[in-house]
């Protein structure tokens, strides 16, 4: 099976099942966060390997986060996240690993707020007012849309490249294929909803343009830097679970901020 049909394939598979769980919103969206951060936190453990990082202070700094959203919003949320320092330095003091204390710490918290973090905003947009179900839906039918004509995009038209040294895949072509897709996702999806404005939806669609694949570069410059492919293999042509993700963990912030801004 190719890579483009596995990745097809996979996507028409989970796609339903995640879009049936932010349905039924509350604690079914917490519970399916905490399954893939948890997931998403493991493979970027092993990919941070080098860093020593101290995987137990971030999984509670993660878990702590996607609570403190589920029950209070964006103060809880920040709480749980910083917690990820305290609990760091105390392990990092009674470790005998010789890491660099600055390192260890720094790399544990990054993939707390990272992971945890991105994924208690999409537990915020669903819990937006009288419109979260809507709001969280066209965030991550946009996201999911982007990437996949993006990807389709770059390799039908692909000719310059966006970043060759972090994803030499991305194109400029796809980029803007990518763009117009999430746009116009947007845009359908909220309009005539009494949610955002025109304008507003345009502006939350050209957010989320360019924060998805911002958040793919992220996750690919870490790759690049410790000198991997994918995080894993958990999804086929996928990759792992934080492959799968990563554009919605710079998204789901940007977009909700940005809602916030106009409604």
């Amino acid at each position: 099976m190719s890579n483009a049909v596995s990745r097809i394939l996979i996507a028409l598979a989970l796609l339903p099942v995640v879009l049936g769980v932010v349905y039924l919103g509350g604690w079914w969206v917490f519970g399916l966060a905490v399954i893939a951060a948890l997931l998403a936190l493991h493979e970027y453990w092993l990919l941070a390997r080098p860093l020593a990082p101290l995987a137990p202070a971030g999984y509670v700094g993660a878990v702590l986060a996607l609570v403190g959203a589920e029950l209070s919003g964006v103060d809880w949320l920040v709480a749980g996240l910083f917690s990820t320092f305290a609990l760091a330095f105390v392990l990092k003091a009674i470790s005998e690993a010789r890491a660099a204390a600055t390192i260890a710490i720094s790399g544990t918290v990054m993939g707390a707020v990272w992971i945890g973090g991105g994924l208690a905003f999409l537990l915020l947009l669903r819990e937006v007012p009288e419109h979260g179900r809507l709001a969280a839906f066209t965030v991550l039918v946009a996201v999911w849309a982007g990437d996949t004509l993006a990807y389709a995009g770059g390799r039908l038209f692909g000719r310059h490249k966006m970043a060759p040294a972090t994803s030499p895949g991305k194109t400029w072509e796809g980029f803007v294929v990518g763009t117009a897709a999430t746009v116009f996702v947007v845009f359908v999806a909220l309009y005539d909803q009494h949610f955002l404005t025109i304008s507003g939806s345009l502006v939350l669609g050209g957010v989320i343009a360019i924060a998805a694949p911002l958040g793919d570069l992220f996750e690919s410059l870490l790759k690049r830097d410790m000198d991997v492919k994918d995080t894993g293999k958990l999804l086929g042509g996928h990759g792992g679970m934080l492959d799968r993700i990563d554009a919605l963990l710079f998204a789901a912030p940007a977009a909700y901020f940005t809602i916030l801004a106009f409604s």
